[in-house]
């Protein structure tokens, strides 16, 4: 009984060509739609890799399985279940936009990986359709970016004193802004946390989330900020 094989079957061959489209299409979405605006280099880094690698795996899940004439639809459905589990597999909190893109890149992966019973034109019609959808939403969809801050001056949180407050960020920041919602206050030591939309690059995005004030920590934000 033949164990081991030098030749590479005709599934793998073609493989080569939904893996070139599968990399190429998230390269365009994380490079030319997601780098541009955050430039992290570090879910640049995890996005590029993860779509490699869940296509491999998806490729081989199918057709190892149909090789050994097991229950391909249960293996495909537990394999699923463990790819996008490792969306919950972190040690810090992703951003909601870093999140979305991260299913995108999966989802994509998986797609391209069990797309072998249709053709080169549908396989590539369907990347087209959400890589547009994808620059639409960049496009048309633009949110001002926003910073949380510890703020002393608690006294100017009143509703009646909000251009005060305005005024006094902007002198202090530096930078034109838009609007300032008042989350938690602490009374006992006269700090409040505001969540200030701005305009202009103000953070740089290289620095982690962790060092970032935690969303637990800015709660029941005012309906009239």
């Amino acid at each position: 009984m033949e164990i081991f094989s030098l030749t590479f079957s005709e599934s793998f061959m073609a493989m080569f060509v939904r893996l070139a489209i599968c990399l190429l299409v998230n390269w365009i979405i994380v490079d030319r739609l997601y780098y541009r605006k955050s430039h992290r280099r570090d879910f640049y880094f995890t996005f590029m890799l993860i779509s490699l690698a869940i296509f491999l795996l998806v490729f081989f899940m199918i057709f190892v399985l149909e090789d050994l004439k097991a229950k391909t639809s249960i293996g495909i459905g537990i394999g699923l279940f463990g790819i996008f589990s490792i969306m919950r597999y972190r040690t810090d909190s992703m951003p909601v936009r870093e999140m979305t893109y991260l299913f995108v890149i999966v989802a994509l992966s998986v797609v391209n990986a069990i797309a072998s019973s249709v053709s080169l034109l549908e396989i590539l019609a369907t990347n087209a359709i959400l890589i547009l959808a994808i620059w639409l939403c960049e496009v048309y969809l633009k949110q001002d970016p926003t910073k949380l801050i510890q703020y002393d001056r608690i006294e100017l949180i009143l509703p009646e004193r909000r251009a005060e407050l305005i005024a006094d960020l902007q002198a202090r920041l530096g930078i034109k802004i838009d609007k300032v919602e008042v989350g938690s206050i602490d009374f006992l030591r006269d700090m409040a946390i505001l969540k200030v939309h701005y305009k202009g690059d103000f953070t740089d995005p290289q620095v982690e989330q962790k060092m970032k004030l935690n969303a637990a920590d800015f709660s029941s934000v005012n309906d009239d900020a």
